[in-house]
């Protein structure tokens, strides 16, 4: 495959597109939003740190005087927050176009969620499983069709679902928990795009991406947490030595959120050296990533552990009216 040649500004007008970006306030959120409101588009900046999110929307503003944003809490490792945030956007907004499951954390030493899982994967997947799940009526609702876009990673590769030890309680690596939930993004993309087509329900669209090597704020977060020096000098070399932009690695989630070309169920990624940096185009995951009763087990479990169900027959009918 070679590289689509797509930028930033092949980005359609998205003038009265409303877009939720979670972890808007830095790295590849940051990039994205910022991308996003020079299109024209409403970005609901769904963020953990508000007041730092705040700092971010007026360095946008300064650079973009009309961009409209709107800075909300979101933590993606409380439900009380995730359903918070989702009942009042739902007041407050009647459309939603885009959602962009973008936040999440990476090789971190174990911690728990406030309902009490791993926190890589609570927040990773559960997380925006959830979110999408509590939004999923206002996607199908807004006129014209609408996206779900889950930020993944090259690093699913390694990923495999552990159904017997899925919050790392009897034994924990951080890498191995980190493709555990980078794996159950694509899994979930790929699910939801089945039970829509399923259901017959063309107007949504659900697609996965990765931003290949981009040198952000997440990769220091794991050694500064172990208070390891030594990991954060060499990581923060690096990223210097091979690591392309934040900006470049938020491209392949704009192809993903705004091209007229993608089709639901696809996989979006750098098409450069060992898919690390470059243009996006879209790719093939893992063949784990395929297994449809692996991703049919992983969301009956997601909707126990969170509580949150889609209504596909619902949501059906409704289309039909």
């Amino acid at each position: 495959m070679t590289d689509t040649g797509w930028t930033a500004e092949r980005m359609p007008d998205m003038t009265e597109k409303t877009v939720v970006v979670t972890g808007a306030n830095s790295g590849l959120g940051y990039e994205v939003t910022r991308a996003l409101a020079r299109k024209g588009a409403i970005v609901v900046m769904a963020c953990r740190r508000t007041n730092h999110a705040k700092t971010v929307k007026g360095r946008i503003l300064t650079e973009i005087p009309d961009a409209t944003l709107d800075v909300r809490e979101l933590d993606l490792a409380d439900p009380d927050s995730i359903r918070s945030f989702a009942d009042d956007f739902e007041a407050e907004y009647d459309d939603l176009h885009v959602l962009c499951n973008n936040a999440g954390v990476m090789a971190i030493p174990r911690r728990e969620t406030e309902d009490g899982y791993e926190m890589q994967f609570g927040v990773n997947h559960l997380g925006h499983f959830a979110l999408t799940g509590l939004l999923f009526d206002r996607l199908l609702e807004t006129r014209g069709e609408t996206r779900v876009v889950t930020q993944s990673s090259g690093v699913h590769e390694r990923g495999d679902i552990n159904f017997e030890d899925l919050h790392g309680e009897q034994e924990y690596d951080k890498w191995d928990a980190y493709g555990q939930s980078k794996l159950a993004n694509v899994l979930f993309a790929y699910e939801l795009d089945r039970r829509l087509d399923e259901a017959s329900i063309d107007g949504v669209l659900s697609l996965a991406c990765h931003p290949g090597y981009a040198s952000t704020n997440l990769q220091r977060r794991g050694p500064e947490q172990e208070g390891s020096r030594l990991r954060l000098w060499m990581m923060r070399l690096v990223n210097a030595v091979f690591a392309q932009s934040a900006e470049r690695g938020a491209l392949p989630m704009l192809y993903a959120a705004t091209d007229e070309d993608v089709m639901g169920g696809e996989y979006v990624g750098p098409g450069g050296l060992m898919n690390m940096r470059g243009l996006p185009e879209i790719q093939p995951s893992s063949d784990r990533s395929y297994d449809e009763q692996m991703a049919d087990r992983l969301w009956k479990i997601s909707s126990d552990l969170t509580g949150v169900t889609y209504d596909f027959a619902q949501a059906k009918t409704a289309d039909d009216d």
